[in-house]
């Protein structure tokens, strides 16, 4: 009776939109199963492009989902943002930073600061304009070549701490110093891009951002 009573709910539910179901699953967490069943897969796909690995994969959706709920109070909050969007950024956010365990639990990562897109309502205005990829690529190709390479090989491309430094003919030590500074860089340019993607702006929008 119970699992016929769900089903009943979740196709209920099905054309909803995500906003909706969020703000309505704050009062009754048996709805954040619709948003589950809606981006479960492609959560965990999109979470695979960063980790390399299924079994970690599924621990960055399960964790996403969490935070999810955890901060619906806070999304409900924000008029004009789409919920897909601001799921796929704590989504990534959440994957960089289990990369990042990972490959530090391996030795190859010393410094434990994995790359991140910047937590600003400019940047949930842009994601829903911007596929994630798309918009780290689009970081990378701002950033000083040599910066940008190492962070596409190593987090893009899946490549080990060991075979980039064979590429670059460096140490594992020179190599991690350039990996410090080229997140240090792509934080710099992932702010400065959000803000100008938002310019111009009138007086009063940017009044409105910082009520967010």
């Amino acid at each position: 009776m119970a699992d016929s009573k769900l089903l009943a709910l979740r196709e209920e539910w099905q054309d909803v939109k995500d906003e909706v179901v969020l703000k309505a699953a704050i009062e009754d967490p048996r709805l954040f199963r619709v948003l589950l069943d809606r981006y479960e897969a492609a959560f965990l796909r999109k979470a695979q492009t960063v980790v390399h690995d299924w079994e970690l994969s599924a621990d960055v959706a399960q964790e996403t989902f969490i935070r999810i709920y955890k901060y619906a109070n806070t999304f409900a909050k924000r008029e004009g943002v789409e919920f897909k969007s601001w799921a796929y950024k704590i989504l990534m956010n959440t994957a960089f930073t289990y990369y990042a365990k990972k490959e530090k639990e391996r030795g190859w990562i010393e410094y434990s600061d994995a790359i991140q897109l910047p937590e600003t309502p400019s940047a949930n205005r842009s994601f829903e304009r911007l596929e994630l990829t798309d918009a780290v690529n689009l970081i990378l190709n701002r950033m000083p070549l040599k910066l940008a390479t190492v962070l596409k090989a190593h987090y893009l491309e899946g490549k080990s701490y060991g075979d980039i430094s064979k590429e670059q003919e460096i140490s594992i030590a020179a190599l991690k110093m350039k990996m410090y500074r080229a997140r240090q860089e792509f934080r710099t340019h992932s702010k400065d891009i959000f803000e100008m993607r938002d310019e111009p702006k009138s007086a009063k929008s940017r009044s409105d951002d910082e009520k967010y």
